[in-house]
């Protein structure tokens, strides 16, 4: 895939557990046709991830939204609530202490290669995007 090339997706999803399933589902479908399949299993976990945090923590609607471009691909989910995440704790720390809160944040900073959040206003609702970033190498 050229380096150069850049394009954009956004999926609109309802605030409901099944969204999980179908963000993992549709990045795969979009990664493969972009012929970025070396990408599709940890991109699938961190959108699961992103993803399940959003529809887990919040009331409202919320949105997957992929990116790519300069060979970095960034996958964020958006949700109706402003306030930034907790911090992650580290990964090995929340797996030894059995906690379960904490450990998607976690688990996205150890496999991402860059990752934060944002404040995002999306059709008059004010929220944020929660992203991380992988590169193609």
């Amino acid at each position: 895939m050229p380096e150069n090339e850049f394009w954009e997706y956004s999926l609109s999803i309802p605030n409901d557990p099944r969204a999980v399933t179908v963000s993992r589902r549709t990045l795969r479908l979009i990664l493969t046709v972009h012929g970025l399949i070396g990408l599709v299993d940890v991109a699938e976990l961190l959108a699961a991830e992103l993803v399940a945090n959003a529809v887990r923590h919040t009331k409202g609607p919320a949105a997957l939204r992929v990116r790519w471009g300069a060979g970095v691909l960034r996958i964020g989910a958006w949700d109706t609530d402003p306030a930034p995440p907790d911090a992650p704790l580290p990964f090995e720390r929340s797996a030894d202490l059995g906690l379960e809160d904490g450990r998607g944040l976690a688990l996205v900073r150890a496999c991402s290669d860059l990752w934060g959040w944002q404040p995002l206003s999306r059709d008059g609702s004010r929220g944020k995007l929660v992203w991380c970033e992988l590169g193609a190498a």
